[in-house]
């Protein structure tokens, strides 16, 4: 998370839902994982961008990519500013391992990305 990165948490319940980055006179939106969302835009818009986005999207089934190149289905377990953790897709199964994986941040789609469907 870069230094100049200006934590944004949604009106309604205080929820962080991402940053806005200072770039030539306006702001990018940049998601939990640290993905932008936005060109440069004014305050308003990142704002309102992060605001709809929410943090619905972490909720979704993903992919990360492994060391041989593969590719597994995860779950984003947790995620803090500077961390991203998820574990792999037990499908609810109580009783499997619990497998997790630290990811770099910013998460890169190379990296982790939603699970086609």
């Amino acid at each position: 998370m870069d230094a100049d990165w200006i934590e944004h948490r949604r009106a309604d319940d205080g929820e962080r839902v991402g940053w806005m980055k200072p770039v030539d006179g306006g702001f990018v939106a940049i998601d939990l994982l640290g993905r932008p969302r936005t060109e440069a835009v004014d305050w308003l818009s990142a704002e309102e961008t992060l605001d709809e986005l929410g943090l619905r999207y972490l909720a979704e089934p993903h992919e990360l990519r492994l060391d041989d190149g593969g590719w597994l289905r995860v779950r984003i377990a947790e995620v803090a500013p500077g961390t991203v953790r998820v574990k792999k897709d037990d499908w609810g199964d109580m009783t499997a391992p619990q497998i997790f994986y630290t990811v770099d941040f910013p998460v890169s789609e190379g990296q982790l990305r939603p699970l086609k469907r």
